[in-house]
């Protein structure tokens, strides 16, 4: 295990500016405050007593739905969500949930590719687990088995919950990848990627980190030559208050100290509901020109980021079956955000996340949606993809047709058509496609393998990566 991280004469200058505030974030974690009615009177609303009776019937069970992902909501957005029914499908647990238990305890086979504890080292990008919970918990949330921490198979075999990121491994880790990079002619001798250059500060969510802990990671992934950083969040949505001052000025100073670092706010809205504002009949408010008004606290949340010209603010969600399924509303999200100065990065089908049939949109029904919510939209405000994570990388969906292509057996009903945007591994398969025969109730990969038409990009030809990407862990316990 690497010495104690030390801070630069530099680094620790910027740290010794940083305040953080404690947030009143007003949590509710648990059904059980809703099962023993201890929540304000108010938000005893939120389940009916059916639906409490039904809920409590599943405690301690293998249906138990605290066991596959704990509740957990804001009072900002119960407020939010006691006025939209997409929104209060999002935090609200239902007994649905876990009718079906099939999906991955890891999926994409995320393990395969942690060469050291909370880290993913895919592209020339890594991903950290940076804490293991978030404001609120989304019931169909892509890490369920790390905000429940669940045991997961390593890719040695060993089974172990996933464990968080900590400066000194990832540091020393950043500095021998990229040493034998640039020693090898800016190719890794083993794995074949260049040097790794950006860093998503995920989990969980990020910003439910305080932000002298915030800024301990900005800074030392600075200082360990990362050119980006993203930080992932969701907070906007739930708790907009946590982007005041304090972390502002934070920001602020960070860039001061390293202007040649690219900072990007990764945001996670899935619905307008979620930051425009609502009268009292449920529709969205307009002024006098027909812009949408926003709630204020996430409306002064947002400008705080974009009015600093040095962050770039983007959003992605996935199409979630009963939230954001639904055209109209993908577009004047789309809208909305481009308005103010966000970007629309991805929209993602489903992943196989365990209890996925409770969650996924089908993957045709998925790119039909996007495709028709982008109808309408300028080019500028139609920048986002429809994204699948397969096993072998991150995939678009980048057509679905209605009709046969003449002289292509199995295309009869129309085609879906997939290019792979990055492999885990590297660049190289970028642009591959695969072509697969139309299922319109397909809602995973599998779904499609008896109606492959042709496939240069091997996604139904996937051999589990099985060598360890890259050195050893450094620290398997993921505490020290």
């Amino acid at each position: 295990m690497p010495e104690k991280y030390t801070p630069t004469e530099r680094e620790q200058a910027f740290l010794d500016t940083v305040e953080s505030p404690k947030y009143q974030r007003e949590i509710v974690n648990g059904l059980k405050p809703f099962f023993n009615e201890k929540v304000d009177e108010e938000m005893q609303s939120f389940y009916t007593e059916g639906e409490i009776t039904a809920l409590k019937v599943l405690q301690g069970t293998n249906r138990d739905v605290e066991h596959r992902m704990p509740v957990k909501l804001t009072k900002h957005y119960f407020n939010i969500a006691k006025n939209s029914e997409a929104i209060m499908n999002i935090v609200k647990a239902k007994p649905e949930e876990t009718a079906d238990l099939v999906g991955s305890e890891d999926p994409g086979y995320q393990m395969d590719y942690s060469p050291v504890e909370g880290l993913l080292h895919k592209y020339e990008m890594g991903l950290m687990y940076v804490i293991s919970t978030c404001s609120s918990h989304c019931r169909f949330c892509y890490r369920e088995e790390l905000i429940a921490r669940k045991e997961v198979e390593r890719h040695d075999g060993t089974v172990a919950k996933k464990g968080l990121a900590q400066i000194p491994d990832i540091v020393a880790y950043i500095h021998k990848h990229n040493k034998e990079v640039a020693d090898n002619g800016g190719i890794h001798p083993e794995s074949g990627r260049e040097k790794l250059r950006e860093i998503l500060l995920s989990g969980g969510d990020a910003m439910v980190l305080n932000n002298k802990k915030l800024a301990e990671w900005l800074a030392a992934l600075a200082e360990a030559g990362i050119e980006s950083i993203r930080v992932g969040t969701k907070e906007m949505a739930f708790f907009p208050e946590r982007f005041d001052d304090a972390l502002l000025t934070m920001l602020d100073n960070w860039h001061a100290t390293y202007p040649e670092v690219g900072l990007r706010y990764m945001l996670h809205f899935n619905h307008p509901d979620e930051f425009l504002a609502k009268d009292e009949d449920g529709n969205y408010i307009q002024d006098e020109s027909g812009i949408y008004k926003w709630i204020p606290e996430t409306d002064k949340a947002m400008k705080g980021l974009v009015s600093r010209g040095w962050i770039s603010v983007e959003n992605q969600s996935p199409i979630i079956k009963g939230i954001n399924d639904d055209s109209d509303k993908l577009r004047i999200m789309q809208r909305a955000l481009k308005r103010v100065g966000a970007e629309n990065h991805y929209f993602f089908c489903g992943r196989d996340i365990i209890a996925h049939r409770a969650f996924n949109v089908p993957i045709e029904d998925a790119w039909n949606i996007l495709n028709d919510s982008q109808k309408g939209l300028s080019g500028v405000e139609t920048h986002a993809r429809l994204s699948i994570t397969h096993y072998l990388g991150k995939t678009e969906v980048a057509a679905v047709t209605n009709e046969p292509i003449p002289g292509l057996p199995g295309s009869e009903n129309g085609v879906v058509i997939m290019k792979l945007l990055r492999n885990a591994a590297g660049a190289e398969l970028r642009g591959k496609v695969c072509i697969v025969g139309r299922n319109p109730d397909a809602i995973w990969f599998d779904d499609y393998e008896d109606r492959v038409l042709f496939d240069e990009a091997g996604l139904y030809n996937y051999d589990r990566v099985r060598e360890v990407v890259e050195a050893p862990p450094i620290n398997q316990c993921g505490q020290c």
